[in-house]
């Protein structure tokens, strides 16, 4: 495998910004396309079906991502750009996981006793096409401060809530000042004891991560960070740069990562993935099963399929690279580490499945 240093960050610079690597974040997403036409020749397709598509669900590609993709069908670019099979489903749930059904307060998940997520961004510095909250990121408007605020007066309400994880959309397109008002609050409620940022901004847009967020994000310890990193191609030396940023501020840091058809579906990429991730001081945590929301058939891969992914890098990748392999069960029922202790019966169509309270829930395997 290729150290992080040998990757070259950006194989076709946009025209337009002289040097990404430099410029500060703003300036880069400020010049973010989202129409096909903008694209750069060798990517771009035209025709009513994808303007379909992305009238669905708008295009998002910042200049330095678009950097990275080669062809339409590489890692990054069958992630980010649209494809005409995303009109093939979209008769599913917009919400499968009934996140809106589990949100009692503006913003607020809450789903176990204990933990919320706090839906503090409607937006992101790319979309990804598999995107699992299409419904609120598509609008693009940012979440007001007075939900904000609501969103605070449920956890301070709440004792029973002492870990509070910040998502979205994406946390970080909030500004500094913004982000750090948001944890020193929730620092000052008693019984929160433990926070988390849940974040793609450190992969898809590291100039995101300065010296002067970092400080400001180390005084709100204990405070984790799991950012989302889907293929070896995506960690740059730019990457590398904003995980030691944050890792010297003392900020644990761990890694999401989606299992995508096409994209990372093999041993060989997902041990490549999660040893460049170790390098850059960042652990495995989670191996995504893909939630079945609408426009994301073609990227699904089977879970029986997944399981073997996992017993080819057992003995290959080291302990600490292992991720559990989660998938999100439908109709609220969370997530849950499968395995053999958590697959209760596997029929043709549907896999029984045991979650965290023990309660079965039907889990639909067919493509």
């Amino acid at each position: 495998m290729a150290s992080i240093e040998s990757i070259s960050p950006l194989r076709h610079p946009a025209p337009d910004i002289a040097d990404i690597a430099a410029a500060p974040w703003k300036s880069i997403l400020e010049k973010s396309m989202f129409h096909l036409r903008d694209l750069p020749g060798h990517l771009m397709a035209a025709g009513d079906v994808l303007d379909a598509v992305t009238d669905y669900f708008p295009m998002r590609i910042n200049p330095y991502v678009l950097g990275l993709i080669d062809t339409p069908d590489g890692p990054i670019g069958r992630q980010l750009l649209p494809r005409a099979e995303e009109l093939d489903d979209l008769d599913r749930e917009g919400d499968p996981l009934a996140e809106e059904h589990q949100s009692p307060a503006p913003q607020i998940i809450h789903r176990y006793p204990g933990r919320v997520v706090f839906l503090v961004s409607n937006q992101c510095a790319v979309h990804c096409r598999f995107c699992m909250r299409k419904r609120r990121v598509a609008d693009g408007r940012q979440v007001p401060k007075e939900s904000i605020d609501q969103g605070i007066d449920y956890i301070r309400n709440h004792p029973q809530v002492n870990e509070v994880v910040l998502s979205g959309g994406d946390p970080l397109m909030r500004s500094d000042a913004q982000l750090v008002r948001i944890l020193e609050i929730l620092r000052g409620i008693p019984h929160v004891r433990l926070l988390r940022i849940h974040t793609r901004m450190p992969v898809v847009l590291p100039q995101r991560i300065t010296p002067a967020l970092a400080g400001e994000l180390s005084r709100c310890h204990p405070l984790y960070l799991n950012l989302h990193c889907n293929h070896p191609a995506e960690i740059t030396p730019e990457v590398a740069s904003a995980c030691r940023l944050l890792a010297d501020g003392g900020i644990p840091l761990g890694s999401q990562t989606v299992l995508l058809k096409g994209v990372n579906d093999d041993a060989r990429v997902l041990q490549d993935l999660f040893e460049a991730l170790l390098q850059i001081r960042v652990r495995p945590y989670y191996l995504h099963q893909l939630d079945r929301v609408p426009g994301t058939a073609h990227f699904r891969v089977p879970v029986e399929r997944s399981l073997g992914l996992l017993r080819e890098l057992r003995g290959r990748l080291s302990g600490m690279g292992m991720p559990h392999l989660m998938l999100d069960l439908p109709g609220g029922g969370g997530k849950v580490a499968i395995g053999e202790a958590s697959v209760v019966d596997r029929g043709e169509d549907f896999w029984k499945i045991r979650n965290w309270q023990g309660q079965i829930y039907d889990y639909p395997v067919r493509q």
